[in-house]
């Protein structure tokens, strides 16, 4: 049975080389076996996180004028509100039972000193990542965080009402996708219904554990690594319990690269297989995706 890791970022953070070797090991391969893990002592205060959940569940509970007043319009901006049903990640099932807001750092700025704070934590945190990625691939050890270093990332509060009809057929909470860019910082309520697609395509439960924070790889990441990181399909199920009574609640952060980076298979990616795809610009991959992903809706 596979199960997602639960990795101490301690070790890493306040270790010796030792220590910081194991933690390296440990993020590799739970990139390269499911492309999920759970990492604890990430460095994000439990206050900031209930504080930005607190923030999502006003903005959510806001009449459906007010939100719309800041619709998400296209993608090359990609913040905005995305009302019910309007974003379909699976673009061949009926739209997802969930609304959501997009920000990036400048609509952080405006909006309250808790988000920008929380987008600046979790850009740190991701940087940390990506340090023990470049060190696990034997690069530089800034060599992914100088490509990302424009924060071109997008911080994306999720809310998934109760369910008043029953769902059209085949439709979730989230449809079965990859996310589109590096790396993905993932913050859940414990209402569940998150799963991963494991390697064997099994489909297994990805719960809330408490002063975790889930992260996961993406699609840009895959293809630099050339499949060596997996960008796993996951999806958000509609509960059949009780459950479906409740809101769900969760905050995502979309790490992505500059636009302008050239993701090329890397070098060191290259032992087992050659190049597995051609080099594509980060920021025309993200465009392609969420015109697949807006496009029909």
């Amino acid at each position: 049975m596979v199960t997602i890791p639960v990795i101490d970022l301690t070790a890493f953070t306040n270790g010796n080389t030792i220590t910081r070797q194991t933690v390296i090991k440990q993020i590799y391969q739970a990139c390269h076996e499911i492309g999920f893990m759970y990492l604890q002592n990430s460095g994000i205060s439990k206050d900031l996180i209930s504080q930005v959940f607190t923030h999502s569940k006003f903005f959510f509970n806001l009449p459906l004028e007010v939100k719309q007043k800041q619709a998400w319009s296209d993608e090359f901006s990609n913040t905005g509100y995305v009302g019910f049903e309007r974003e379909r990640v699976d673009p061949n099932k009926p739209g997802d039972l969930k609304e959501a807001l997009n920000l990036g750092k400048q609509e952080a700025v405006e909006i309250d000193a808790s988000i920008l704070t929380f987008y600046d934590s979790c850009t740190e945190l991701a940087n940390t990542v990506l340090q023990t990625f470049a060190l696990a691939l034997s690069l530089p050890e800034d060599f992914f965080i100088t490509r990302h270093n424009q924060q071109h990332h997008t911080l994306r509060s999720l809310h998934y009402p109760p369910l008043q009809t029953p769902p059209k057929p085949g439709q979730l909470r989230a449809g079965e996708h990859s996310d589109y860019g590096s790396i993905t910082l993932l913050f859940q309520d414990d209402v569940g219904g998150l799963e991963v697609q494991t390697t064997s395509g099994e489909w297994i439960a990805a719960p809330a554990i408490p002063d975790t924070v889930v992260v996961n790889t993406g699609d840009l990441m895959q293809r630099w690594t050339n499949h060596l990181f997996s960008s796993t399909k996951h999806r958000v199920m509609i509960p059949s319990d009780n459950r479906l009574k409740q809101s769900r609640y969760s905050i995502a952060f979309f790490c992505h690269p500059n636009d302008d980076t050239e993701i090329a298979c890397l070098e060191s990616c290259q032992k087992e297989q050659s190049p597995i795809y051609p080099p594509i610009l980060a920021g025309e991959y993200l465009l392609q995706r969420l015109q697949a992903t807006y496009g029909n809706s």
